[in-house]
């Protein structure tokens, strides 16, 4: 059994996601013991945003820029490690009403046609195994579910569960801690419900 484990928020050890993902990952070490755990901090080791270059490489070009080669590298890695993934755990706090770009970057490197999608006859075929899990720590200042007025300003997680259906990733799993910057008790009420979630969850 293999964890992979990606964290994006930027505030360290004040993060929320970063709390929620790392209680997801020892729920599942504890619901597998024999699980091993890949982690990537994607802030410490970010992949660069795609560029000219890139794509220029990708096209048949030559690699004549020692870095982009290193991140193409690692981006041939990353997929390696969503194929070799039993269990993936996301920690994916709201910025702008989105994602981090730090996430993106590695979402820009796993979504490569001919590797993790493709184009069939009916459009577009996710090419990753079935039957992984997917569980996405989420964290947000303000309320964007129910009947929220801010719920048409939600392009997270209905975006993480879009692009990673895209490539074949459909067992997904939100834990969510929303409301944080609502004063101190609603965001105590919000992570405390979040970690109950997590400790019921089943194998």
């Amino acid at each position: 059994m293999t964890i992979l484990h990606i964290d994006s928020s930027i505030l360290g050890g004040y993060s929320v996601s970063r709390s929620l993902s790392a209680d997801i990952v020892a729920r599942q070490q504890a619901l597998h013991p024999d699980s091993k755990v890949i982690y990537h901090d994607l802030v410490i080791d970010a992949a660069l945003h795609l560029s000219d270059h890139h794509m220029a490489v990708v096209q048949g070009g030559a690699v004549t820029d020692p870095v982009i080669g290193a991140d193409l590298a690692a981006g041939g890695a990353y997929i390696d490690e969503l194929f070799a993934a039993d269990i993936i755990v996301i920690g994916a706090p709201m910025y702008n009403f989105s994602i981090p770009s730090q996430l993106k970057a590695w979402i820009d490197r796993v979504c490569v046609a001919g590797r993790t999608f493709q184009y069939g006859a009916n459009g577009p075929e996710g090419m990753l195994p079935k039957g992984k899990k997917v569980f996405i720590a989420s964290s947000r200042g303000g309320v964007y579910t129910g009947d929220s007025p801010a719920a048409v300003l939600e392009h997270h997680e209905t975006y993480l569960r879009g692009v990673l259906g895209f490539i074949g990733l459909t067992d997904v799993t939100v834990v969510r801690a929303e409301g944080l910057n609502l004063g101190e008790e609603a965001k105590a009420a919000a992570i405390a419900k979040a970690k109950t979630e997590i400790a019921a969850l089943a194998a």
